[in-house]
């Protein structure tokens, strides 16, 4: 398992290495002393599960205020996402600002995300599973979130019309969530 920093603090992009042989392939996808070694929120208490059937398929941006903001461990276990997550830390020095990653059953690569940031994703391909651990039980008294084409913060999503919820589509932009929570 491998842990390397991306360019948001606080995230992480995990590489794990699956060990193979005639038969198929046996991978740990956590190791808790990994990540206590590395300063890590380790303590899950909920993993989900999310299938998406059509490809383009955008979902978020999310995000958990307050006492139940979570830390999330996300990782495709079927088909290929553009994971995007845009930090709403008060007073972080990178505010506002979005990474991404290209998360696919394939390439065996996991994101970090610690509290205090939206997060959503993009199918890339049609059945897409996503499965993703938290350390903070949901509350949807404390849920929120960003419109995913707010034109301030310019992600480069890979598609323009999006099969996306209802809900979703009425998240308030960055501006005005700021005005709503600061």
């Amino acid at each position: 398992m491998h842990v390397k920093p991306l360019s948001l603090p606080g995230t992480y992009e995990i590489t794990v290495s699956p060990i193979t042989d005639h038969r198929g392939s046996f991978t740990r996808m956590y190791d808790g002393q990994i990540f206590r070694e590395m300063g890590l929120a380790w303590e899950w208490v909920q993993e989900n599960h999310s299938f998406s059937r059509h490809k383009g398929t955008v979902r978020g941006l999310h995000l958990q205020f307050g006492a139940y903001a979570e830390t999330k461990l996300i990782r495709v276990s079927k088909g290929a996402i553009m994971d995007v997550f845009v930090d709403l830390r008060e007073g972080s020095p990178t505010f506002g600002e979005w990474d991404s990653m290209l998360l696919t059953e394939e390439n065996h690569k996991m994101v970090y995300i610690p509290r205090g940031f939206a997060h959503g994703f993009c199918t890339l391909v049609d059945n897409c599973e996503v499965v993703y651990k938290v350390d903070n039980f949901y509350s949807p008294e404390h849920e929120g979130g960003i419109l995913w084409r707010d034109e301030t913060l310019r992600i480069h999503w890979p598609i323009v019309h999006p099969v996306i919820s209802e809900k979703d589509q009425k998240l308030p932009t960055l501006e005005q969530f700021i005005q709503a929570n600061f």
